[in-house]
């Protein structure tokens, strides 16, 4: 499984790259990806939506299961990836590029002190 190194990780699976002007893009890991199966749709959270650490910010359905996908910071939803909707399958075929599903402004910087690095991530899914 893919794990970048410059990327942090939530335990549920979401990865998290720290951008300008206090903002995260987030997406699901290789290994959530490859645990849902092939991808058929995905829900995207609104945008200026204020979300919570832990709350359910989208739904991805798979030819397996319905999943939540929940937010691994604090903040406002600023911008949603509009191409999910016609091409759910990127979270299969590209989940730490075209596959994010949504950039939040940050509350706090405080919160991603609390995510995984890369190894500690691989070690979490490799257990």
């Amino acid at each position: 499984m893919l794990t970048p190194e410059d990327l942090r990780y939530s335990a549920d699976h979401e990865w998290i790259k720290v951008e300008e002007n206090n903002r995260v893009r987030i997406g699901i890991t290789d290994y959530a990806q490859d645990a849902l199966g092939d991808v058929v749709y995905v829900e995207l959270p609104e945008v200026g939506a204020t979300v919570g650490v832990g709350q359910s910010i989208s739904e991805v359905e798979s030819t397996k299961s319905v999943s939540d996908i929940y937010a691994p910071v604090a903040g406002v939803v600023v911008e949603v990836n509009t191409d999910l909707g016609e091409e759910p399958q990127r979270l299969n075929s590209d989940p730490y590029g075209d596959g994010w599903i949504c950039v939040i402004e940050l509350g706090s910087q405080t919160e991603l002190s609390s995510l995984l690095d890369a190894k500690s991530y691989a070690d979490l899914t490799e257990g």
